[in-house]
């Protein structure tokens, strides 16, 4: 019982280290968004009727004010709008993108613009029991202050855009993102449109009614507008709201100029680039806004939000001093299999002293004369399933054979192993002498993927058998080779430079991949696979020997399967296939 409990355990505490306030922010932002989602759709019932707008807003505050519910939600628009102030304040470089300052402007906007709103409706119900629901607010928007209405279809599109652009920081490195896009952007312009028209279409219905003395009666009395000095109190608390945000936004902006002014003080320290570039910087930039700064190409797929690893560096001589990892850093290190302390993320590392480094993945740079027809591909973090296949003897064939001869018949090799690869469904990557990594999922479910590595496996046997069985005559021993294949999150994308661009596949699933592919030397067997592999390809459990091994960069030992001899594997997937039909 203990040793089921003890990776559980781990897998929590892996997940509790890949929380920070990144995290914090897109859940707290999605629980916000799908409130604003919600509501733009009760808007839009005023295309149908403003009885609909009042029917939709009954069972839209059944759920948003369900105290439970209510909780997350205003928890998390205060948690939301703390973290925006912290990012003013936190950030020192500006010059990402300019889509990425507009957001922090948008979102830092929208509680000026709300406040009044807010007051009105909640504050007046829980003070005074005010009842003012859409016949009460289009009214004051359309007849009594229609300078108002203006400033509601301001703070709806400036949230609706601020809530758009971090979905889509959020989805654009997921694999579906490329496929939902139209969908998401057709969503993206509907609702805000569907929700601004069926505003207009209860203005002007509300109108109408206004001209009703007896509408006018129960619609705006007392106990739902409430007293004048009851309305002059909420003005009151509006406007105290309003300057004391104001007044903290001017506190943090005091305080950032404080603390350059401090760190221009505290000293200056020097980061050399290895390739003989060194900058003076302030202390308490991290490297990759230093680098930004000054206008140092580094690469960094996420914009600095430690979400991928592109940024990584390995820092020369003494690390030691350095400040630790936060528990967000050390999360997407040891999620890449880099448990080197001399490595670090560049977005993350702050260095109070001078440092030597050098990067790990060279920028995307395009030359001169590079087509703008062929654009690098910016790496999405997607599960895909690699394998290894690597030839066996090719060092003794080389000897006693012409180079032509040798290339030959390494290139006969490869050909039936990636005939088999794209036959399974996969895609031939990478060909390493004579070896190759080959991706499966780039189009399919990660079921679907591991279920074509292993008819892949089986086919490159069946083709092997046949390229034996032409060079017979020409072959002292028969052609073998090597299988390794493993499941896992992985970074895909371009990697190169300039010209000389290559789509691939980076990650610790990789890694353990061709590990795996090592380890058929050992085990003697033509594959090993990943329990993963062979579980998600709903292969039965007793359908291949287990046994525990260890994985070279990793504290635990793995679960892989040993396959002697591949070509029984396309009969336990099509086996699984006729169980499942």
């Amino acid at each position: 019982m203990n040793h089921m409990a003890s990776p559980s355990r781990e897998h929590l505490q892996d997940m509790a280290r890949g929380v920070g306030l990144r995290q914090v922010r897109l859940v707290s932002g999605a629980i916000m968004f799908a409130y604003l989602v919600s509501h733009f759709l009760n808007h839009a019932l005023g295309n149908i009727s403003v009885d609909a707008m009042m029917i939709g807003v009954h069972y839209h505050t059944m759920f948003w004010q369900f105290l439970p519910v209510a909780i997350l939600f205003y928890g998390a628009c205060l948690v939301h709008t703390a973290l925006g102030i912290w990012a003013l304040y936190q950030r020192r470089e500006f010059r990402w993108k300019a889509i990425e300052p507009l957001q922090l402007a948008l979102g830092l906007s929208i509680p000026m613009l709300i406040i009044a709103h807010i007051v009105g409706v909640r504050l007046g119900q829980a003070l005074y029991g005010h009842e003012k629901l859409y016949p009460q607010e289009l009214y004051t928007f359309f007849i009594a202050s229609p300078n108002r209405l203006w400033t509601m279809l301001a703070v709806l599109v400036i949230a609706w855009v601020h809530g758009c652009i971090g979905l889509y920081f959020w989805l654009r490195m997921r694999a579906f993102f490329k496929r939902a896009a139209p969908l998401l952007l057709a969503a993206a312009v509907l609702i805000p449109t569907l929700a601004m028209l069926g505003i207009y279409q209860g203005g002007r219905a509300t109108m109408s009614d206004w001209e009703d003395a007896d509408w006018r009666k129960q619609e705006l009395s007392v106990a739902k507008f409430g007293t004048a000095a009851q309305g002059k109190m909420l003005d009151s608390i509006t406007d105290y709201l309003i300057y004391g945000y104001l007044g903290l936004l001017g506190l943090v902006l005091v305080a950032r100029a404080g603390r350059a002014l401090l760190e221009r003080r505290g000293g200056m320290i020097a980061l050399s680039y290895g390739n003989g570039r060194t900058l003076r910087v302030p202390r308490g930039l991290s490297v990759l806004e230093a680098s930004l700064r000054y206008n140092v190409p580094h690469a960094s797929v996420c914009g600095g939000r430690a979400r991928c690893s592109t940024c990584r560096i390995r820092i020369i001589g003494d690390h030691a001093a350095l400040p630790e990892p936060s528990p967000r850093e050390a999360f997407v290190l040891h999620r890449v299999g880099s448990d080197d302390p001399s490595i670090r993320l560049a977005c993350q590392l702050r260095p109070n002293a001078d440092l030597t480094f050098f990067q790990l993945f060279l920028p995307h740079t395009m030359s001169a004369n590079a087509s703008a027809d062929h654009p690098a591909r910016v790496g999405q973090e997607r599960y895909l399933v690699s394998m290894f296949v690597d030839m066996r003897g090719s060092t003794q064939l080389a000897e006693k054979r012409l180079p032509f001869d040798t290339v030959f018949i390494v290139n006969r090799f490869l050909g039936a192993v990636s005939q088999a690869v794209l036959e399974a469904g996969g895609r031939p990557n990478q060909f390493i002498g004579d070896g190759m990594l080959a991706l499966f999922g780039l189009t399919t479910g990660r079921e679907e993927a591991c279920r074509q590595a292993l008819r892949a496996a089986a086919l490159i046997a069946a083709n092997i058998d046949e390229l034996n069985q032409f060079l017979s005559h020409d072959l002292r021993e028969p052609i073998r080779f090597g299988i390794g294949i493993h499941g896992g999150e992985v970074i895909v994308g371009d990697i190169g430079y300039r010209d000389h661009m290559v789509f691939t596949a980076l990650g610790d699933a990789v890694n353990v991949a061709a590990r795996l592919q090592d380890m058929t030397k050992s085990l003697a067997c033509e594959a090993v696979i990943s329990d993963e592999v062979r579980a998600l390809a709903g292969v039965a459990e007793d359908a291949l020997p287990a046994q525990e091994v260890a994985i070279r960069g990793r504290n635990e030992p793995m679960l892989v399967r040993a396959v002697e001899s591949t070509r029984g594997l396309s009969a336990l997937v099509a086996e699984r296939r006729a169980v499942a039909a």
